[in-house]
C-alpha cells in the first residue's frame, strides 16, 4: 500500500542515519548484506559484479609550497637541506612555520653553521687557570673579563674574587692584582680605558677606588684615586662616554679617569637593598641594569648639553622586564642592545634620538643566567655553557629570524665537565676567545681558551622533526648525506617521538658516503629527526670533514580505503535461498530514496556483508539504479537493480 495518506500514521522508515546507526536486526530471512536497518539480497553478473579496489589516496595535484605536504601525494615524499645558517631552535619543518625553517635546525654541539652550505667543526677549547670565586649570595658572578693588550701581547684582564690577572692568548699568566681571602676584600668590579685599570674594594671601613696601568703586574701596588667612609657588597663599574660610572650598591657616580675624590651620587635608588648588575652606553644615554628581588629595570642617563650625567632623584626607566626575569648583563652593540637575564637573551631596538628602548622576547631559553657578551663583526658571544658544558652560544645580529629575534647557534665548549659558565672576553685584538667558569659543587671554575691549531674531536647537528606538513604516518626509507670526509669520519642516527636515537650509518674517514635505508625506528612514523655527527681528521686534528646538506625520502603511510561496488536486487517481492517471500509493495522505492538522502547528507552508514562476517563504517559514493520491472495493472512495477558504491572509512 502507499504510506503517507495520514498524518497521524507513523512514518515506516527512520530518515536519518547518524553514526552508531541502528543495524539490522535478522528476522529468519537469508540476506546477503545490508545497510543500516535495510537488507538486501546480492544479484551479481557479468553487467554489475560485485567488485573491491583500492581508493586514491594520492592527490595529483601540482604543489606550489616549500614542502610536498598533504596537496601533492605523487611517488616519494623528500625533505632536503643543503644550509643551515639560520641557526637553531626549531621543533618541526613545516611551511606554516616560513620560509626561513629551510635553513634552521633543532640542536648542534661543536659545529660551525654560519658559513652559507657548510657545517664543519669548530676549534677545541683548552683549560687553564683556575678560578675560585662562587656565584654570591645575590646571583653575581665574581669572574669579569677584559679585553686588553700589554707590552705586545694580547689576552684578557680577569677579575676572579680576590684576583685579577692577565691572561695571554697563548696561556701565560701575569698576576696583576692578589688580595688575600680573610684579610683583604674582594674586587667588587673593574673596568679599563686601554691603558689603565680601575676597580673598586674595600679597606678597613672604606670603600676605595685604584688605578693602575696594564703594563704592570702585582709587583707594583694600584694608586689610590680616593676612598669614602662605608664599605660595599656589590659594586659594577664601566668606562663609557670618557669617564667612569660606577654603581655601588644602590649608589651611582660618575667621575673621570683622574679624579682624587668620590664625587656626590648622581642617583640613589630608594631602595637600600637594589642590586646594579651592568653598564652600558649607546649613542644618546648611558643604561645601568639592576634588579630588587624579582623585579628587574634597565635606568637610562641622557647626558646634558654640557656632557655631563644629569643628576636625578628618581630613575629614568627605560625599560621593564617581565616580572621574575632578571637583568644580568647589557650589552651595546651595532645599535643594538643585548640584554642577558637569568631565563636568557633578549635583544633590544635603540632609539638614536632619544635612547629609548624596545625589547623583543626571548631569543633562546638557557638553563643559566647569561653573565656575559663577547662581540666581533656581526656576531655577539654569550656565557650559557652548552648542555650543562662550560660554553658560550653565538648570536648573528645579520640573520634577523623575525623582529627582534636572531638567529643563534652553540658555539666553543670544553667537554665533560660541568660549571656554571661567566665571562668571555676575546684576546686582545685577536679573533680567539676565552671564557671562564665559577667555583661550584666543591669544584673550582676554569679559564678557556680556543685554541686555533686543534679542532674539537668531534661536533653534531640534528634537524628538526620531518613531518611533510601533514600528521598522516609515514614510512622513512632513504637518507642521503652530502659530506666530504676526506678528512674526518660521518655517523648517522635517526630520532623518534621519544627521542630514541638509532645509529642508520657509519661511514669512517675517506668512505664514500651512499644513500642508507632508515631501518629504525621500525614501522610507519608521524615523524622523525636525523642527527649528524662529524669527527676530525685522525691523523691531523687541525682539520675535519665538512656536511654540506641531506635529502630524506618517505612514502606515506595512510590506511588505504576501499571502494566495493554491491550489485543489490531492489523488488517490491523478493525471495530468499530458502524461497521465503519478503518485502511490500513500493518497498524499493522506499529503499532506493533512503539512501539516496543518506548520500545528499553525506553521513556514514553501517555495512554488513553476511556472507563474510566483514562489517564497518563507509561512505556512499555512487547509487545507479536500473528499472527493470514492467509495470502492470495491480502494482506499480518499480524494481530493478541497484548498484551501490561505498568507501571503507
Amino acid at each position: 500500500m502507499a504510506y503517507g495518506s495520514d498524518i497521524t500514521e507513523e512514518l515506516p522508515h527512520v530518515l536519518s542515519n547518524p553514526v552508531g546507526a541502528v543495524s539490522y536486526s535478522a528476522n529468519g530471512e537469508a540476506y546477503d548484506i545490508s545497510i543500516n536497518d535495510m537488507a538486501f539480497f546480492l544479484n551479481t553478473g557479468d553487467e554489475f559484479p560485485y567488485t573491491r579496489q583500492t581508493a586514491q589516496y594520492r592527490k595529483q595535484q601540482i604543489d606550489q609550497s616549500n614542502e610536498p605536504g598533504e596537496q601533492s601525494i605523487t611517488g616519494w615524499w623528500v625533505r632536503s637541506q643543503s644550509s643551515f645558517h639560520r641557526g637553531s631552535g626549531i621543533k618541526f619543518y613545516d611551511p606554516s612555520a616560513g620560509e626561513t625553517v629551510s635553513y634552521r635546525f633543532a640542536d648542534s654541539k661543536g659545529v660551525n653553521i654560519w658559513e652559507k652550505g657548510k657545517v664543519s667543526l669548530l676549534n677545541s677549547s683548552t683549560q687553564g687557570h683556575v678560578t675560585t670565586g662562587a656565584i654570591t649570595s645575590k646571583n653575581r658572578t665574581q669572574q669579569f673579563a677584559r679585553s686588553i693588550t700589554w707590552s705586545g701581547t694580547n689576552g684578557i684582564l680577569l677579575v676572579d674574587e680576590y684576583d685579577a690577572d692577565k691572561l695571554a692568548s697563548d696561556g701565560t699568566i701575569t698576576h696583576f692584582i692578589d688580595y688575600n681571602s680573610g684579610t683583604d676584600s674582594p674586587v667588587y668590579a673593574l673596568c679599563d680605558d686601554g691603558t689603565y685599570a680601575y676597580w673598586i674594594t674595600n679597606t678597613s671601613t672604606k670603600k676605595t677606588v685604584y688605578k693602575k696601568l696594564l703594563t704592570l703586574d702585582s709587583g707594583t701596588a694600584g694608586t689610590k684615586m680616593f676612598d669614602e667612609i662605608g664599605t660595599i657588597s656589590n659594586a659594577t663599574m664601566e668606562y663609557v662616554k670618557e669617564r667612569i660610572v660606577l654603581c655601588a650598591d644602590n649608589k651611582v657616580y660618575e667621575f673621570s679617569s683622574s679624579a682624587s675624590a668620590l664625587p656626590s651620587p648622581v642617583f640613589t635608588h630608594p631602595t637600600n637593598g637594589f642590586t646594579y648588575t651592568s653598564i652600558t652606553a649607546s649613542g644618546p644615554a648611558i643604561y645601568l641594569s639592576g634588579y630588587n628581588e624579582i623585579q628587574s629595570t634597565i635606568q637610562k642617563f641622557t647626558l646634558s648639553t654640557a656632557g655631563a650625567m644629569p643628576s636625578l632623584t628618581s630613575a629614568v626607566v627605560a625599560a621593564e622586564l617581565p616580572v621574575g626575569e632578571v637583568a644580568h648583563k647589557i650589552f651595546y652593540y651595532l645599535g643594538y642592545m643585548i640584554i642577558g637575564t637569568n631565563k636568557g637573551i633578549r635583544v633590544a631596538a635603540v632609539n638614536d634620538q632619544d635612547g629609548s628602548l624596545s625589547y623583543g622576547p626571548l631569543i633562546v631559553e638557557t638553563s643559566q643566567p647569561v653573565y656575559d657578551f663577547a662581540a666581533r663583526d656581526k656576531y655577539v658571544w654569550a656565557t650559557t655553557g652548552v648542555s650543562g658544558e662550560p660554553g658560550l652560544i653565538r648570536i648573528n645580529l645579520g640573520e634577523e629570524i623575525e623582529a627582534l629575534r636572531f638567529a643563534y647557534a652553540n658555539d666553543l665548549y670544553y667537554p665533560g665537565v660541568t660549571g656554571t659558565t661567566t665571562a668571555c672576553a676575546f684576546a686582545g685584538s685577536t679573533s680567539l676567545i676565552m671564557y671562564s667558569t665559577a667555583y661550584g659543587n666543591s669544584t673550582n671554575g676554569n679559564v678557556y681558551r680556543e685554541n686555533s691549531a686543534s679542532l674539537i674531536s668531534e661536533g653534531s647537528i640534528t634537524t628538526g622533526k620531518i613531518r611533510y606538513a601533514t600528521l598522516e604516518n609515514k614510512v622513512f626509507k632513504i637518507l642521503k648525506a652530502r659530506v666530504d670526509n676526506t678528512n674526518g669520519s660521518l655517523n648517522i642516527k635517526s630520532i623518534d617521538y621519544r627521542d630514541e636515537e638509532y645509529s642508520i650509518g657509519t661511514f669512517s674517514q675517506g668512505d664514500f658516503t651512499p644513500e642508507v635505508s632508515v631501518n629504525y625506528p621500525v614501522g610507519a612514523q608521524e615523524h622523525i629527526s636525523i642527527k649528524f655527527t662529524i669527527s676530525r681528521s685522525t691523523t691531523d686534528s687541525s682539520k675535519g670533514p665538512t656536511f654540506s646538506g641531506y635529502y630524506l625520502k618517505a612514502l606515506p603511510a595512510v590506511a588505504r580505503q576501499r571502494i566495493i561496488s554491491y550489485p543489490l536486487a531492489c523488488y517490491d517481492r523478493e525471495n530468499d535461498s530458502f524461497g521465503n517471500q519478503v518485502g511490500y509493495e513500493g518497498s524499493a522505492y522506499d529503499k532506493l530514496t533512503r539512501l539516496e538522502i543518506i548520500e545528499n547528507a553525506g553521513d556514514t552508514i553501517r555495512v554488513e556483508d553476511f556472507r563474510t562476517g566483514e562489517s564497518y563504517l563507509g561512505l556512499i559514493e555512487e547509487v545507479i539504479f536500473i528499472n527493470r520491472t514492467p509495470s502492470d495493472k495491480r502494482f506499480s512495477g518499480f524494481g530493478g537493480m541497484l548498484n551501490l558504491k561505498v568507501r571503507t572509512l
